[in-house]
C-alpha cells in the first residue's frame, strides 16, 4: 500500500531582508504596551524582556511560522490605569496560564472553536481590526506630523519590490524623533526584580488578580490569541499551518505564563493582529519570532539604561503607523468579502459589540444574531 506523503508543517528558517522586514512589522503592537508598562507599571525590565525573549524563541522553533508573542492587553491596561503589585501580577499570570493549559490539554478550546459560526468569526476579526486601528490612531496623535511622514514612507516603500519598508519607515521615524530624545518618561523604574512571589500571597491578592486581571483577559485571550490566530494562520499558510491549532496555541500560552510569570515576566499570549502584521510585511517562516526573540535577549543582556534607551528611541507615533497598516490587514479579509448578504447584520453586530465592549460580548452578540438569522430563514422557507 503506497504511503501517503505527510504535509510539511511550518517552514524552514529563511534569513533575508523580507523576513527581517516582517519581524519588525509587529513592533507597533509590542513596543507601545511594553514601554508603557515598564514606565508606569513598576515592573522590573530584566525579567519582562527575558520572558518575551524566551517565549518568542520557543514559539519560533515550535511553530516555524510567524506566530507572534504579545503582552496581554487587558493585563497591561490594568497595570497602566489601576496599578497592580508584582505578586498580584504573577498570580494573575499563573491563573491565566493554568486555565489556558487545561483548555488546551482537554480539547475544550477546540470544541469552542467549532461552535463559533464563520459569520461571527468574520465579525470578531473585523472588530479587532477596528480596535487596532483606533489604538494606532491614538498613538499617531502623539505626533501627527511624524506619524504622517512615517506612514507615507511606509506605503510608498511597500510598493517597491524588495524594499525593507518597515526598516526604512522606522529609521525615518527615529531620525524625525531625535529632537525629542530624553523628553519621554523614565523607563528605568525601580522594579520588583526576579521571583516577585517571595511568600504565600494573601486572599486579597488572589481576589484582585481574579477580578482585575484574569476575568477581563480570558475572553480576549480565547478569541484573539487562540481562535482567531489559528484561523488567520490557516488563511495565510494553508496546510503548512495545520499544526497551529487552538489546542496547541492554548497549551503554549498556558505553559509560558505558568512558568514565566512567577519569575517576573509580564503575562503574554499570541495574537491575530501580530500575525497579520508579520505576514503583511513579508514574514513567511519562523524567522520573525526567532529574530525578535534574539533581539530582545540581546537588549535584556545590555545594561538596563542602554537597552531601554534603544527601545524608547522609536517614537510611538511611528509605531502607530505600522499598527494602522496591520489593522487593515486583519480587518479586511477574503472571509469578509465572500460573506453572504444575509450574514452582514451578524458581522456588523459582532464587530460593533467587540469595539464598544470587548470580544466576549462580541461573541455573545454574534451568537444571538446568528441564531436570529437562522431562525428567520427557517421560518421564511417553512
Amino acid at each position: 500500500m503506497p504511503t501517503v506523503p505527510v504535509s510539511p508543517r511550518g517552514a524552514a528558517f529563511v534569513f533575508n531582508g523580507r523576513e527581517l522586514n516582517g519581524a519588525l512589522g509587529d513592533l507597533g503592537t509590542l513596543l507601545p504596551l511594553l514601554l508603557g508598562v515598564l514606565a508606569v507599571g513598576g515592573v522590573s525590565p530584566g525579567p519582562v524582556l527575558f520572558g518575551f525573549a524566551a517565549f518568542y524563541l520557543v514559539t519560533a522553533f515550535y511553530y516555524r511560522l510567524p506566530i507572534p508573542v504579545q503582552p496581554m492587553k487587558a493585563v497591561a491596561a490594568m497595570l497602566l490605569t489601576v496599578g497592580m503589585s508584582a505578586s498580584e501580577l504573577a498570580i494573575g499570570g499563573m491563573i491565566i496560564g493554568l486555565v489556558m493549559l487545561v483548555l488546551g490539554l482537554t480539547g475544550w478550546i477546540g470544541h469552542l472553536r467549532r461552535l463559533i459560526p464563520q459569520s461571527v468569526l468574520a465579525g470578531l476579526q473585523l472588530g479587532l481590526g477596528v480596535m487596532l486601528a483606533l489604538a494606532s490612531l491614538s498613538l499617531m496623535a502623539e505626533q501627527a506630523w511624524l506619524a504622517g511622514v512615517t506612514l507615507a514612507v511606509l506605503l510608498v516603500a511597500m510598493r517597491i519590490p524588495g524594499c525593507p519598508s518597515v526598516l526604512l519607515a522606522l529609521l525615518v521615524a527615529v531620525g524625525l524623533g531625535i529632537p525629542q530624545w530624553g523628553q519621554g518618561p523614565d523607563l528605568v523604574a525601580a522594579g520588583q526584580g526576579m521571583f516577585p512571589l517571595t511568600g504565600w500571597p494573601g486572599v486579597e491578592s488572589f481576589e484582585r488578580a481574579m477580578s482585575m486581571l484574569v476575568l477581563p483577559q480570558l475572553s480576549l485571550t480565547v478569541t484573539n490569541a487562540i481562535v482567531l490566530t489559528a484561523l488567520v494562520a490557516g488563511d495565510y499558510f494553508g496546510e503548512r499551518a495545520a499544526h497551529v491549532t487552538p489546542a496547541r496555541l492554548s497549551i503554549t500560552t498556558g505553559l509560558a505564563n505558568l512558568l514565566l510569570s512567577p519569575l517576573g515576566a509580564l503575562p503574554m499570549c499570541h495574537g491575530a493582529g501580530g500575525l497579520a502584521a508579520h505576514y503583511r510585511f513579508g514574514a513567511r517562516s519562523g524567522t520573525a519570532p526567532l529574530l525578535l526573540g534574539l533581539g530582545l535577549l540581546g537588549v535584556a543582556c545590555l545594561p538596563t539604561s542602554w537597552g531601554l534607551a534603544m527601545l524608547a528611541a522609536i517614537p510611538v507615533a511611528g509605531l502607530g503607523a505600522l499598527l494602522l497598516v496591520a489593522a487593515w490587514q486583519l480587518a479586511v479579509t477574503k472571509r469578509l468579502y465572500d460573506s453572504k448578504p444575509s450574514c452582514w447584520p451578524v458581522i456588523a453586530a459582532t464587530a460593533v459589540a467587540t469595539v464598544a465592549l470587548d470580544p466576549f460580548w462580541g461573541l455573545v452578540a454574534g451568537g444571538v444574531s446568528e441564531w436570529a438569522r437562522v431562525s428567520w430563514r427557517r421560518r421564511r422557507h417553512a
